[in-house]
């Protein structure tokens, strides 16, 4: 992670500069111009804008066209006209017109402690927090089978853009990408959801099952970008 806060897009970097809010769309005064001709991308898109305690903000300055924020774990956040979100660490930010959609890089660093810090000057210690300490999912084992089975079912959350597709794939796709037959995987997974469930883990059956499992294992490290280096080329 660079010092500065920095966009990239189309191999040149930017550095941001918290008195000079960063724009971008297809009108002729952004400081990113993405596709003129483009008429399905707004003439004002976005802008990154930064504060005085040194934070930076991604808002959506459309009026009906929503963007696409994915984070460094892979999630992706729809970010509705109007509204913003708070930055930092590595994003994505997707802007899909009628022709293409167009990627900016985000690597926004934490900022300083002492701006970080809340407004009163009173820092929480998590240490003095009174109560039992949280116990969800732990104890469960993952072994490598196990984590390759799951690359597999969600390589799309961490695929990099244009890649990234945040869907689990069904369990005969995920077989196929493995060269497993589909029983191996099913058993694999179904197994390891019924361990995570009596460990804690919520939402682990029914419609959206194997989504709050995907957002699971990677929000917790049991899963992450390195797995991809498991699956075949």
């Amino acid at each position: 992670m660079p010092d500065d806060p920095v966009v990239t897009f189309s191999g040149e970097d930017l550095v941001l500069d918290p008195l000079r809010p960063l724009s971008f769309g297809r009108g002729e005064t952004c400081t990113l111009r993405l596709d003129p001709d483009d008429l399905g991308i707004s003439r004002l898109a976005g802008e990154l804008v930064g504060d005085d305690a040194g934070y930076w903000w991604l808002h959506n300055r459309s009026s009906s066209r929503a963007l696409e924020v994915i984070d460094d774990l892979g999630f992706r956040v729809v970010l509705a006209p109007g509204r913003r979100v708070a930055m930092e660490g590595r994003s994505t930010v997707v802007v899909t017109g009628s022709v293409r959609r167009h990627a900016l890089e985000v690597s926004v660093p934490a900022p300083t402690p002492a701006a970080a810090e809340p407004t009163d000057g009173a820092a929480t210690d998590p240490s003095a927090v009174l109560g039992a300490e949280t116990a969800v999912g732990t104890g469960v084992v993952v072994n490598d089978a196990d984590r390759q089975a799951l690359a597999a079912l969600f390589e799309g959350y961490l695929r990099e853009f244009p890649r990234h597709d945040p869907h689990p794939r069904t369990y005969a796709d995920a077989a196929a990408r493995l060269g497993w037959p589909r029983t191996t995987v099913v058993k694999r997974i179904e197994y390891l959801r019924t361990r995570l469930t009596d460990a804690g883990v919520p939402n682990l059956h029914g419609d959206n099952a194997m989504r709050a499992l995907g957002e699971h294992v990677i929000a917790t490290g049991l899963l992450s970008r390195e797995d991809l280096a498991s699956l075949p080329d």
